[in-house]
């Protein structure tokens, strides 16, 4: 025989052996693909079964956001003029009133003591005319043009009082100067932006929960407070708002307040996280969302009665998790069917598997 002769006998020999063990290896696979299905009985559909029982439901949930300062104003000018001294820098602390700038008030000064001269004037005008009328020398009218001059007049002085001591400029509320964004000799008018002040005593933490979470909580509960930076400190908090409307992604809004240590160690733009500790409930039936045909508003699951799939309508209550409480419709002992009701209808033939 010649030597390329025995060369493809081999070759095709070891192809048949290689064909062969490749069949006989898909044939073990396929085996213990369909051995779920031998194991029933013929025609009975493979499913996963669940014993229902009743079990606490713990409602707790955490939530991350980030801080806010209770308070974060800008300080703007109300009069227009030189600032002639600065009282504070940024980072100092200040208290509400305190005062941290002063503008000249030279004009100032000036427009109150006119308005003062003129108000005065319509005080003795009034004066003279309503000696005047009783003498019959004028009319009630122009009694009553006076007597109008005159608070015209006192309204003028009232202003320019309030803008001279408006020269000084004194902090609305307490808290530190983040920002100063003027300096001494500089002019300003109306509007101006001249400190930004933030309190941090008090922080809101925001954050959002689901319909699901929503429902339990109410403005005033407490709720513990921790941050990652400080991993070993825990702070007091207290549901503050509760928004009214989901937002786009259909959760709500939720302000905390947080009460800072003395240190106001917590800075706004920190993250932090919310952990809700609501009250104990009674234990109820769940049962896994899979345990629905279709869908949970569905209402309608599948339980297992002597290899059977019977139908059966229930009351769904909250969605906790991947699990649903069940209202009404079924009870401890029941053997509710988790997956495979795609095939099933009822009366079907099923065999549990685990």
């Amino acid at each position: 025989m010649k030597k390329g002769t025995i060369i493809t006998v081999i070759s095709v020999i070891v192809a048949l052996v290689l064909i062969g063990w490749i069949l006989q290896n898909n044939k073990k696979k396929n085996q213990a693909k369909t051995a779920i299905v031998a194991e029933g009985s013929s025609g009975a559909v493979a499913v996963k079964t669940e014993t229902a029982k009743k079990s606490d439901i713990d409602l707790d949930f955490t939530a991350n956001g980030t801080f806010e300062a209770n308070q974060d104003l800008s300080l703007l000018a109300e009069n227009s003029g030189r600032v002639t001294r600065i009282s504070v820098d940024e980072g100092d602390r200040v208290s509400k009133g305190q005062v941290v700038a002063r503008i000249d008030d030279e004009l100032l000064e000036v427009e109150t003591q006119a308005a003062q001269a003129n108000y005065q004037n319509a005080l003795r005008d009034v004066e003279r005319y309503e000696s005047s009328f009783k003498t019959g020398g004028v009319t009630q009218q122009q009694v009553d043009a006076q007597r109008l001059n005159l608070r015209n007049a006192q309204a003028r002085l009232q202003t320019a009082k309030r803008k001279a001591s408006d020269a000084d400029i004194k902090a609305p509320i307490s808290g530190v100067i983040n920002k100063r964004l003027i300096e001494k000799g500089s002019y300003v008018s109306p509007g101006t932006q001249l400190f930004e002040i933030v309190d941090l005593s008090k922080l809101k933490l925001k954050v959002t929960a689901n319909e699901a979470q929503v429902v339990n909580l109410k403005v005033g509960d407490q709720v513990k407070i921790t941050s990652n930076v400080f991993p070993d400190r825990s702070f007091s908090g207290r549901i503050s708002f509760i928004a009214a409307k989901a937002d786009a992604n259909l959760n709500f809004p939720v302000e905390v307040q947080v009460s800072n240590n003395t240190g106001n160690q917590l800075k706004a733009g920190m993250y932090g996280t919310a952990t809700f500790d609501l009250p104990a409930q009674q234990p109820m039936i769940t049962v896994p969302r899979t345990a629905f045909a279709g869908s949970v508003n569905s209402n309608k699951v599948y339980v297992l009665e002597k290899n059977t799939a019977r139908e059966r309508n229930v009351t769904a209550g909250r969605i906790i998790g991947d699990r649903v409480e069940i209202l009404k419709g079924l009870a401890e002992g029941d053997i509710v069917i988790t997956s495979g009701q795609v095939n099933l209808v009822d009366g079907s033939q099923v065999q549990a598997v685990k």
